[in-house]
Order: structure tokens, then sequence, then C-alpha cells
């Protein structure tokens, strides 16, 4: 299919409002219809009923994925808004992440295949990783650090990112990992709201063929952090930095001469593993916490049953580990399944556009997941960058973070997963600690919507009443707890409480706002905070976007809301267009009318704007509070998580 006639494909697709179906033989093969058939159950649907037993269903696929030290006394202690899970379990993730492979055939199995962005490979067998972990916690233990300690872990997508985590958690320790793109004061504020005593760091990293100088930026926050007593440096770059004798610590010269074999602790299932902040895009950072038993199971059963994991897959989630897709997905999950991962240091563009696809070739990738604002941008590149490389490997697609509107979804099914991959739309928060709403392999699929909750949690969209709404937009809630739930927020329980349990009584806001269609499946229209009210209607900024995205000619927008003497806010949008594609005033108009096409006068903007990028957080998701500030004249904020600073002046430049 050429570049010019793919809109096209895509538009005329979408217009028929197919349903996509897996391949039988995949659903035939699949994890999940496997422990169905094995539990006598017929249908997704019926499996889906029966597990809104809730105690029963988490307790059968606990078997599934983890080995506790000693069992469970109880399923659940619900105390609402707080929640024990397996309650009187020994247990330490790090035990099924490493500990129970290096007894079986996956001892030399890889673990980690990573890919540096200057093209330097390393692969990591189950037992390297082992070994490492091992000595690197005793180190840990040697330097005091002891069970509940919190270290804070600031790298970049490196192996020793896992390995310094897990090494943490074999201890007891409680790591917090703060996002390499992070700022100094970024990362100064959760070492310090943490409590963190130790902080490991690298030298410096590759970034579009720079180094970033990472201990340079450790050493600022650190300046503001007196609780943090020593500093491990990994040698990644081997650059000469900044050295305070008392402080810091190289990471090979700790390890040399540790142990191979440090021993597991053997911890309560509801002690707690990680402290996980939130981006701090809307005010402070909350430290969401999240516990070793439940967490365990969460992740791993929902990886299992989801991304369909066997022990042949080459599995490839393209996040950072500083974000919660990175800690579920490339650290605990994959490792509880034993499965083999890709780590990519760099940027996806670089040194082209086509470095995704390459590493997908080359090492047989058959599972990738990825995030919805990557995909447009490689929309904005063309298809001719995969065309280039055999992506026949591929068996699987995924789709994480912001919603992914209907058009990213079918050019990533066409021309990523050739018709072939269904993808794996997945819902889920920082706080669910593991998807909730999600397709399986087994599901039919609708471009945009990630389906239904997962065997297990539940879901439903209610107004401000409290009523139940079908067919119409209102809050997203979850009805019951699950496993992987955040244990509360971390020195701040009232805002865990008054954030997430006071609107409707017995049942946790997401504060996304949703509908649900006629089949059940749940559309996603955005955060709640992300609504237009013009002229007495709500519109959802993402509507608009996905309207304006649906164009040929446009890559990614964002739209925003400005005050308004008579409508209460007028629209205004911010186009970044397809490469090749020229603005022109036609353009605009056309553009402004398109959107009124698809969802009515009321939604046309009343401003259009093209750019060359939009403001992103390093994790990829747009910016609107930003975009926003910098159109109304306001404060810009916390900018820490600011990927692309220079987008930011372009709209101040367009407006």
């Amino acid at each position: 299919m050429s570049e010019s006639q793919e809109p096209i494909a895509i538009e005329a697709l979408l217009k028929e409002k197919r349903v996509f179906h897996p391949p039988k033989e995949l659903v035939e093969q699949s994890n999940i219809k496997q422990w169905m058939d094995a539990h006598g159950i017929k249908d997704y649907e019926e499996l889906r009923e029966k597990a809104k037993n809730i105690e029963w269903f988490w307790s059968e696929v606990a078997k599934e994925v983890v080995e506790w030290y000693e069992p469970y006394q109880k399923v659940l202690e619900w105390n609402e808004p707080f929640s024990k899970w397996f309650v009187g379990a020994k247990y330490n993730i790090v035990h099924d992440s490493l500990d129970k492979h290096v007894k079986t055939y996956r001892k030399n199995k890889v673990a980690y295949i990573f890919e540096g962005e200057p093209g330097d490979v390393r692969k990591l067998t189950y037992y390297d990783l082992y070994v490492e972990v091992n000595k690197l916690a005793n180190a840990l233990k040697q330097i005091g650090v002891k069970k509940g300690d919190r270290v804070g872990i600031y790298l970049p997508m490196i192996p020793e990112l896992p390995i310094a985590a897990l090494a943490c958690a074999k201890i007891g320790a409680v790591h917090s990992v703060v996002f390499s793109g992070f700022s100094a004061g970024g990362l100064a504020q959760r070492l310090e709201d943490s409590e963190a005593k130790v902080l490991i760091t690298c030298d410096g990293f590759f970034r579009r063929g720079e180094v970033v100088p990472l201990k340079e930026q450790a050493d600022e926050a650190i300046s503001k952090c007196p609780n943090v007593k020593t500093v491990i440096v990994y040698k990644r770059v081997g650059r000469e930095v900044p050295w305070n004798t008392e402080r810091d610590r190289w990471w090979h010269e700790l390890t040399a001469g540790q142990p191979a074999v440090c021993e597991t602790e053997k911890l309560d299932s509801e002690d707690l593993l990680y402290i996980l902040y939130t981006s701090g895009t809307t005010g402070k950072p909350k430290g969401v916490m999240t516990a070793h038993g439940g967490y365990a199971v969460g992740t791993a059963i929902t990886l299992k049953w989801v991304f369909d994991i066997k022990d042949t897959d080459i599995y490839w989630c393209t996040a950072d580990i500083g974000w919660v897709t990175g800690h579920s997905y490339i650290v605990y999950a994959p490792l509880i399944l034993g499965a083999t991962s890709i780590m990519y240091e760099g940027a996806p563009d670089w040194p082209e556009p086509d470095r995704w696809w390459q590493i997908v070739e080359k090492y047989g990738v058959t599972i990738l997941y990825t995030a919805p604002t990557a995909i447009r941008m490689h929309m904005r590149f063309g298809e001719k960058w995969a065309n280039k490389h055999d992506l026949s490997t591929l068996r699987l697609l995924g789709s994480v973070g912001e919603t992914i509107n209907p058009e990213a979804w079918m050019w990533y099914y066409i021309h990523i997963g050739k018709q072939k991959c269904p993808i794996m739309d997945t819902w889920w928060q920082t706080e669910t600690g593991s998807f909730v709403i999600s397709p399986v392999p087994l599901t039919p699929l609708k471009p945009g919507t990630p389906t239904k909750p997962l065997p297990g949690f539940s879901a439903g969209v209610f107004d401000d009443s409290g009523k139940l709404l079908q067919g119409v937009g209102g809050d997203l809630y979850l009805l019951s707890p699950w496993p992987s739930m955040l244990r509360g927020l971390y020195k701040d329980l009232d805002r865990y409480k008054r954030t997430y349990w006071s609107k409707i009584p017995h049942q946790y806001l997401t504060g996304d706002k949703a509908r649900v269609d006629e089949d059940g499946y749940i559309w996603v229209q955005g955060r709640a905070d992300d609504i237009l009210k013009v002229a007495g209607h709500r519109i959802g900024n993402y509507e608009i976007e996905s309207a304006l995205v649906s164009h040929p000619k446009v890559s990614e927008a964002v739209v925003i809301g400005k005050p308004h003497q008579i409508k209460g806010e007028s629209i205004v949008a911010f186009v970044v267009l397809r490469e090749g594609v020229t603005p022109s005033e036609e353009l605009r108009a056309e553009l402004r009318e398109h959107v009124a096409n698809q969802m009515g006068k009321i939604a046309r903007p009343d401003e259009l704007w093209f750019v060359k990028d939009v403001p992103k957080t390093r994790s990829g998701k747009i910016m609107r509070r930003v975009v926003r500030a910098k159109v109304l004249g306001e404060p810009l904020g916390d900018l820490s998580t600011l990927r692309n600073p220079e987008a930011v002046d372009e709209i101040a430049y367009a407006v």
C-alpha cells in the first residue's frame, strides 16, 4: 500500500465500523483459553461472570504465577478503602522473579537483551541477573541498608535499573525509581518525600547521540536532600564526573568481591515493594505505595493472559522503567513468567526513524507494547520506514498510556501488524499496578476502546449523583478491590481517601471520563479535567483531537479551551501535520470543517494553529496543562517531566 493510499484505506475501514476478530489459531492456543478449558469454563463471558467472586478468582489464579514461602490464611481483608491481600503469607517477589528460575532450565535462558543507543549489545541470562542482583544486595547490606529503608534509583534504560530494583526488594528495602528524564528538582522532591538514605545513579547515558550528564543532575538534587547518605554510581559511559569521596561509591568497586549468593528476605505479603511518584503534571507528586504479594499476582496473571506470554516469545515493552508500565511489565511480571525481554536505551527515531523496526527484525520480536504517542510519531514519518524491515515475527501488539485514537489504532494494525496481529489496548494507572480494562486474545476488537474489564476487575460509568450510565459520558469508577492496587499514598493517607474514595461511597474514582457502548465496551474519553464547556455543551478535548487526527494530513493534535464571554470557552487547536504536508489557510479551513462534519458545528475549533510538535511528557503524554497555561499567559508550573521544551516556545509563537 503506498503512502498516498494509506490514509484513504484507514478512513474507509473506520467508516465500516468493523469489529476485528483475533485469528482462530491464536485463540485456541492462548494461555487464557487453556486455563479456561482446564477449569471447565466454556467461554470468556462465563469466566468474567465467575470472576465476580473475587476471592475465589484471585486465589485460583495465584496458583498459576507465584510460590509462597508460607501460605496465606485469608485471600482479602477489606477495610475500605484499605486492602490486604493474601493475608499471612510469607513472600518476596524476587523469589518468583529470579530464585525459582535458577533451579530450572531457565537458569541459562536470556532474561534481557539490551541494546544501547550506540549499538552495544548485552544479553543477561536469568543466572547472570541472579548473580548481579545478589552482589548488589550484599553491597547494600554492607553499607547499612535494612528492611523497610527507602532507596532512590535514578538510572536510564540499562540492565542495572532492574538489577537495582530487584536487589532492594531482595533484602526488603523499598525502592523509589525516579525517571532519568526528570530534572534535579523533580528528583530532589521525590528523594526528600520518600526519605531515601541511598541513591543509585550512573555517570551518564546516551540520548540522540549525546551524553546526558546524569551524575551532575543527581548531585544538584542531593544538595537539597541531607537524608541521602550514600550515592552508588554505575559507570555507563566512562566519563569523568564530580566526586564526593565521603558519599559517592562506584558500583563496580562496591560489588567487587561480594558473594554471588544472597538470601532472599522472607517478607509478609503486604510488606512494601516500592513507592512510585506520579508525574507531577497536576501538582505535588503522589507517592503510590505497592506491596509484594498482591502486586506479583496481579501483574503476572494479566501479562500472561493479555499478551499471552509463551516461553518462546521475544517480548518488548518500549516504556521506561521510571514509569509504572516499566515496573510492572518490564521488570516484575516478565521475570515472574520467565520471559525474554528487550531493553533499549535510546530514542525511537535515532539515528533514523526505523530504529525500532530494526530492533524488531534483528531480535525477532514477537510482542510489541508501546504508546499511542509513539505510534502517531511513526505515522508522521510514514510507513515506508517500517516497510524496510521484516516484521513478520510479530504476533501481538499492545498500546499503553493515553487513549489510542482509532486512526492510530488502524495504522498500527495495518502497517506494523500487517492485519494479522490483534492490538491489546490496555487501560490502567500507576495506582492500579496492573492492567484493569483490556482485551485478551479471545476478544473481538473495536479500534479506540480497551474493551471490557478483565476477569477479577469491575468498572462502571456514573454521573455525579451516583447513577450508572450507558451510552453517555460520565466518571469511570472501579467497583471492587484488586490485588495490585495501591496501598495508599506515602505519608498522606488522608489524600488517598480524599482523591480516590470520597465522591461516590464504596467506589474508586479513576479521574477519567468514559462511556459504555451497547456491547459493554468502555470508551475512555480522557482525564476528567480535560473537558471543554462550550455553549452549555461538555466536549472532551480528546474527542476533538481524535477528529483532527482522523484527517489524512494530520499526525497529532492538542486541543484546549480559552475563556469566552458568550460561549464559556472557545476551542483552540494546535495541529502537527504529516511529513511532506504544507500548512496553508485552505488546509486550516478544511480541518475546521472536518471537525464540524465529524462532531457537529459546536466542536469546530475557533482557532487552529500549525506547529511542528506539541509539548509532551517524557512518557509521551501530551501536556495540555502547559499548552493552556502558555496560551492564557499563566505560570507554566512544574516542567520537570517535559520532553521537548522547544514545543512550548512554538505554542507562544503560533498564538
